[in-house]
């Protein structure tokens, strides 16, 4: 049987709503079982663990808050997304891969970490263009955690009314404590530009400095992530306030061409190419940009029946997307 402690951590955790520790100390007395040769015991604890956490996601987070005004207020500044991207699903640059894994590792020891008086990496910033695995990379994160993903709605932030942002922004930070989650501000320049800025106006420049503030305080067991296209427009002051910030860029050849390799495979273009002149003429272009070539490819062999794709048609598709740029 589990030892007092593990069964009254066990207790503590469930009333506190703490499903981090509740799901590690379940999964202590799985190994404890396993190790004195219960092992149909420890699978069947094992199988319940990833049933709860999966009954959990699915059912959502929103629905439990209670009905208030102040709750209402909030289900409308949050967006809830069930991401089911995993990282390996993922192709990025190695160094984000590997600064992505260390926070999945310090999220997944956190109770270790804070027992000695150390705090895991929660607080991130994720710079870089448009379409380069962002927004994706939160996703993979919550549903690497198990955890749900709310979007901020930053348009539903800002208030003309005195105050009330700072109010609404409070409610937010709130939440991170009741219901771990990852909480992305994406587009997060549009409030943490510069206080040096003339342009900007005074409702802004005091939803910036709540958002100093609460970040600064925030112990909570959630992940606050903030994305943005244009770092050089960001208060220099928000950089010091977070554990981890990683750089995204365009994709380079390697990263086009496992790309390409990818898409291509789940879409059923399986056919002779010449990636590397692919690869090369692709350079420039997004991961979201490649993505939709071979999407738009996709649909040319549906609509019209094709049997296969010719290479010149895949670079024509390359060269359209390059306009733009």
């Amino acid at each position: 049987m589990a030892a007092a402690e593990q069964i009254k951590s066990l207790i503590k955790s469930f009333g506190d709503g703490d499903d981090t520790r509740f799901y590690a100390t379940a999964m202590q007395i799985a190994a404890a079982e396993a190790r004195k040769g219960h092992t149909t015991l420890a699978d069947d604890i094992k199988k319940l663990i990833d049933n709860a956490k999966t009954g959990k996601n699915k059912a959502g987070i929103v629905r439990n808050l209670p009905v208030n005004a102040a709750q209402k207020e909030l289900n409308d500044l949050l967006e809830l997304v069930h991401p089911e991207v995993r990282l390996d699903q993922m192709v990025l640059a190695p160094g984000i891969v590997a600064s992505l894994k260390r926070i999945l590792q310090e999220q997944n020891k956190l109770e270790l970490i804070r027992q000695h008086n150390l705090q895991p990496r929660k607080k991130l910033l994720f710079t870089g263009p448009p379409g380069c695995g962002k927004t994706m990379s939160a996703k993979a994160l919550a549903s690497e955690l198990s955890i749900p993903l709310f979007i901020i709605r930053l348009d539903g932030l800002i208030s003309k009314f005195m105050g009330e942002s700072i109010a609404k922004l409070r409610l937010i930070f709130d939440a991170m404590h009741q219901f771990r989650a990852v909480y992305l501000f994406d587009e997060f320049d549009s409030i943490g530009t510069s206080r040096t800025n003339s342009n900007e106006v005074g409702e802004i420049k005091r939803v910036l400095n709540a958002f100093l503030l609460q970040i600064e305080k925030d112990d909570s067991n959630s992940l606050v992530i903030a994305a943005t296209n244009l770092p050089e427009h960001l208060d220099p002051a928000l950089f010091r306030r977070f554990d981890d910030i990683i750089s995204y860029k365009l994709p380079e050849e390697r990263e086009i061409r496992s790309l390409y390799d990818l898409r291509l495979n789940e879409l059923n273009l399986i056919q002779e190419f010449n990636l590397d002149r692919i690869a090369r003429e692709s350079l420039g272009l997004s991961y979201s940009d490649i993505s939709r070539i071979c999407e738009d490819l996709a649909k040319e062999v549906l609509i019209f029946g094709m049997s296969e794709v010719s290479e010149e048609l895949f670079l024509e598709n390359i060269r359209q997307r390059k306009k733009p740029y």
